[in-house]
């Protein structure tokens, strides 16, 4: 069985395309470049609706030419995208991967579908969809999002085993056949140093990182909020004894910080165990709190969404706490167990990003208690926690909402950070971080285990970075 080449038979059609496109385009953009130094010569034409355009001259000429050439990539993109698709192995590693990843592809493609035809009607995420950078964003992102799960639920992309190893392919090239039939025979991104394929430990990791970096980044905000609201919209001695253990927790540096919590000793003492215990608490406080604001005058159905929310949410609280055999064991219906490292880290994150979020909450809530809604409410008489849930936070959603995606990027950052130092995590694990640090050691000889779990971190962070960018600029037309 031969190596794979990285376009296989795909490549002699459109590798000729690809290599006269690459240069144009760069040559394109850095001639617009140029020229936006200087004063443009495009006329003004006036529009029947009263607008105006830009015409004519070598600028127009140019902004054209980029578009047509970026057009052009794109197509060619799909074209590889497509061809390895239909070809699967025939069209090299590149179509090995694509033919693997056609569930994500499917996936998006629906999302996609779905969100420009009903964008009118999904508000804030609706119009995401108006934006170009946003739409990059969401796209990297739910890539991601969707190779998580269809990795992690279904087993549907990896090609082989993440943890398994085959002692022929140590450091073997992308593309290297394993040498025996099998229901997958090559290793698409080759093998790193354990002999382990690279390709399966890369979508594997992106399971840890979605289970991880969202969930903690939701609890950093319950906790953030639930505390944040009654410090800005009271202030007095509660805004200032919070503010003190917010300031206390931030002045410590966040590196250092994690390095502690994390270290066996401190997780051998049980403090991560009771730090959960406390921090996890804050999502049954803030659903409870918000709903019976809501419904506090309509105790029936106050009550049944309160058992409907509470019930559930209490044994899942319960179950992520307990762990037999340590510390914290007193809960006989334990539903699931989290391993002691994921929890380690998941903890480590909610503790770090919390104040943080308290502060930008909690200033956010300064500012539009003052607004005339929030005096009619005062007016009506409605409870402070009614005007803080129902009143300050939907109007604060905007900018919460951004930080929440940027905050995402840099949780993902921090997971990469622990994974390369070996912190938290088992020394086995898929995660990027991890899997960074393994390829780091031999990168002067195998670029290959190295540089496809970095690529994966980096365009998660700015799918992330750029989705935010999108939300921010479509909030601010809100």
């Amino acid at each position: 069985m031969d190596p794979l080449t990285w376009t296989g038979s795909l490549g002699t059609v459109l590798n000729p395309i690809l290599v006269i496109l690459v240069p144009l385009f760069l040559l394109a953009v850095v001639l617009r470049i140029l020229l936006s130094f200087f004063e443009p010569d495009t006329g003004i034409q006036a529009n029947p609706d009263g607008t105006i355009v830009a015409t004519g001259g070598i600028w127009g000429l140019s902004r054209a030419t980029v578009n047509w050439l970026g057009v052009l990539l794109v197509a060619l993109a799909l074209a590889y995208l497509i061809g390895g698709i239909v070809m699967d192995t025939a069209a090299g590693i590149l179509g090995g991967m694509a033919r693997r990843l056609l569930p994500v592809w499917i996936a998006l493609t629906a999302t996609f579908g779905l969100s420009v035809v009903y964008k009118r009607r999904l508000g804030l995420y609706g119009k995401l969809f108006d934006s170009t950078i946003g739409m990059i964003g969401f796209g990297l992102v739910m890539f991601w999002v969707y190779t998580a799960i269809f990795t992690g639920l279904f087993d549907m992309i990896a090609t082989h085993d993440p943890l398994g190893q085959n002692a022929l392919l140590k450091n073997k090239v992308p593309g290297t056949p394993l040498g025996e039939e099998g229901e997958y025979p090559y290793y698409l991104l080759g093998g790193d140093n354990l002999a382990r394929d690279v390709f399966s430990r890369v979508v594997a990791g992106s399971t840890i990182v979605m289970a991880i970096a969202p969930l903690a980044t939701l609890f950093a905000f319950m906790v953030g909020i639930t505390l944040g609201l009654p410090a800005g919209y009271y202030g007095g001695r509660l805004d200032t004894f919070l503010s003190f253990l917010a300031n206390l927790i931030l002045a410590f540096p966040v590196i250092l910080l994690f390095y502690l919590l994390v270290t066996p000793e401190i997780v051998a003492t049980g403090l991560p165990q009771y730090m959960a215990v406390v921090l996890f608490v804050f999502p049954l406080v803030f659903f409870g709190v918000l709903i019976h604001a809501r419904y506090r005058t309509q105790p029936a159905r106050n009550w049944v969404y309160l058992a409907i929310v509470l019930v559930p949410l209490t044994l899942i609280y319960l179950s992520l706490v307990n762990a037999p055999r340590s510390q914290i064991d007193f809960w006989p219906l334990d539903l699931f167990d989290v391993p002691g490292g994921i929890l380690v880290v998941f903890v480590s994150v909610v503790f770090v990003n919390s104040p943080t979020v308290f502060r930008i909450v909690r200033g956010l809530t300064m500012d539009i208690k003052t607004r005339d809604y929030v005096a009619a409410a005062q007016t009506r008489g409605e409870r402070p926690w009614y005007i803080m849930l129902w009143e300050i936070l939907p109007n604060a959603r905007g900018p919460l909402i951004v930080d929440f995606c940027l905050r995402i990027g840099y949780t993902t950052i921090l997971l990469g950070t622990l994974g390369f130092f070996g912190l938290g995590l088992p020394p086995e694990s898929p995660d990027w971080g991890t899997t960074i640090n393994e390829g780091r050691r031999l990168l002067s000889v195998y670029l290959h285990p190295a540089l496809p779990p970095a690529l994966a971190l980096l365009s998660l962070v700015l799918g992330l970075n750029l989705l935010a960018d999108g939300l921010r600029e479509e909030s601010l037309r809100d």
